[in-house]
This record gives C-alpha cells, sequence and structure tokens, in this order.
C-alpha cells in the first residue's frame, strides 16, 4: 500500500487535513471512531511510554515498535510520525525513516533542532546551522521511497523564520512545518514565503500557537493540521477525576448501568475492532 501518496491526496485536498495526536493504542482506538488520520505525537509517546517530558529521549526502537502495532490494528488511517531531530545522527535517521516506510507509516515530520532538543512550544531551543540541517533533510528525502516528509523549523527570531520557511520550501520536502507560530499574521507571512508548498500547523492546549478552527486554517491557507495532544489531556482530566470521585465514594465503584460510564463491555468491544484478523482488506482512501 502507498501510504504517503494516500495521505498527499488528503493533504491536497480543498480542506484542511486534521490529524489527531495519540500517545498509546487506546487512545488511538478511542480517536479511530472519530477521524481517519493520526499524528504519532512525541509530546505523547515520551509522556505515555517513558513518563518522561518531550525533551528527547524517545529511542527509535520503542518508536518504530508503536508504529508498527498502530498499522497492524489500523491499516486504513494516516499515520503521520514525530522522529524529532531524526535521532541525532543523519545516517540514523535515514535507516529509521526507511524502516518506518516499510512499517507502514504515511509519513514524518523532521525538526531542526539540536540537542539538547524541547518540545516545539517551549522556550530555549536550539537549532541546527540551516546547511546542516538541509543536509540532513536531502539525506532522509533521498532515502523515502513514497513517504510523506514534513520539514520542520523551530525557529524563533523573526528574520530566521522567514528564511528558514522559504529554504524548507525549496526542497522536495512535501510539507512544511513552522513551530510555534504565535499570531494569524505569522501564518499570513509564512503562507507567502513558502509559495504553493503544502504549510503544516501545530495546535497543542496551552501552547504558544493561537487556538484556530479548520475553516479558519483552511482560510488561512493551511493544508495540514495536528493536534498534539488532545487525547493526553483529556486523559489526564478525566483520570485524576474519577481517582478523585473513587476516594470521595470510599473505593465504591460507579454503577455503569446508571452512569453510563464506561465498563468491562464497552472497552472490549471497542479493542476487539483492532484484532488484525477482523479487519477486511483495507486501504487508504486514494490509493
Amino acid at each position: 500500500m502507498r501510504y504517503g501518496s494516500a495521505l498527499r491526496a488528503e493533504v491536497a485536498s480543498e480542506r484542511t487535513t486534521p490529524l489527531i495526536g495519540i500517545y498509546d493504542m487506546y487512545s488511538a482506538s478511542i480517536a479511530a471512531q472519530h477521524y481517519n488520520g493520526f499524528f504519532v505525537s512525541g509530546f505523547g509517546f515520551a509522556a505515555s511510554y517513558y513518563g518522561l517530558p518531550d525533551i528527547g529521549f524517545i529511542a527509535w526502537p520503542d518508536m518504530l515498535a508503536f508504529v508498527e502495532r498502530l498499522r497492524l490494528a489500523f491499516p486504513a488511517h494516516h499515520l503521520l510520525v514525530d522522529i524529532d531531530d531524526g535521532y541525532v545522527d543523519p545516517e540514523v535517521a535515514c535507516h529509521v525513516v526507511q524502516r518506518l516506510e516499510r512499517t507502514g507509516a504515511s509519513g514524518v515530520i523532521l525538526e531542526d533542532q539540536k540537542r539538547p532538543r524541547r518540545c516545539g512550544h517551549a522556550d530555549g531551543k536550539l537549532i541546527l546551522p540551516l546547511e546542516e540541517y538541509l543536509e540532513k533533510l536531502e539525506m532522509v528525502l533521498s532515502s523515502r521511497e513514497d513517504l510523506l516528509v514534513v520539514a520542520r523549523t523551530d525557529a524563533t527570531e523573526e528574520d530566521e523564520i522567514l528564511r528558514r520557511a522559504a529554504a524548507l520550501a525549496r526542497t522536495d520536502a512535501d510539507v512544511v512545518l513552522v513551530d510555534g507560530v504565535r499570531s494569524v499574521e505569522w501564518i499570513h507571512r509564512i503562507r507567502s514565503v513558502v509559495g504553493d508548498k503544502p504549510l503544516l500547523f501545530n495546535q497543542i492546549a496551552g501552547g504558544k500557537s493561537p487556538r484556530l478552527s479548520l475553516t479558519e486554517l483552511t482560510e488561512l491557507g493551511v493544508d495540514v493540521a495536528i493536534y498534539s495532544t488532545p487525547c493526553l489531556f483529556a486523559a489526564h482530566s478525566a483520570i485524576d477525576g474519577a481517582l478523585a470521585d473513587l476516594k470521595l465514594a470510599d473505593g465504591r465503584l460507579p454503577d455503569t448501568r446508571l452512569t453510563g460510564a464506561v465498563g468491562v463491555q464497552s472497552s472490549t468491544r471497542l479493542l476487539e475492532r483492532n484484532i488484525s484478523r477482523h479487519h477486511r482488506a483495507a486501504q487508504p482512501a486514494g490509493v
């Protein structure tokens, strides 16, 4: 299956394509009922798999194994994978990209940060010299076959943001992402320098970027919107609330028949859909 081509076709549609950040198989199972595209968020994966912040702890074999499980359970969903800086070394980045493509990833995001890296909406980010990043990016692009590649800059200085966005747009990357965009005005400015190249916008609750609807993003000329953490943060709130209620109830579980809350039967039905033998032959729309 040509998962990269399927995602390109989705990105080329008239409206902004939403990709929902998931952090484990359970969150993906719920998100799959609402959206046909996932963003494998580095923030969410670092939090759920390691219990650590998104500052460079992820090991690429762990991410590869997660994507393999996702593709087996969701054969027709778009999977855009955050690979941070390509795990430092350009040769490693190329190896990971090839492995992810063979595993069934639709695309990857490669950033221009250097270590110690940070979440795109955090302060204190350090970036590689542009020429060094472009060399790594070109190596990754030459390593892929059909995989969609998003070139990302984490520049924060105004002139450097525009310089890098324009440089990334001149490459063979499929999409450009400037992370941590702080205003609608800056989306307009970035859109003007990337020309016809598809543009991606990253939204994260509590982050630096404005909260915009898909309709607003479409009007701004944004082609893809990734929602990094809605599942993770919703789970945080729900788990905290459920355990606080359990404590108040002296450890008595709620009656799911009365409350309509999720119980063992509804949870099992959700997960049974992911068993690979239950899948009909499936491939992404447009392939």
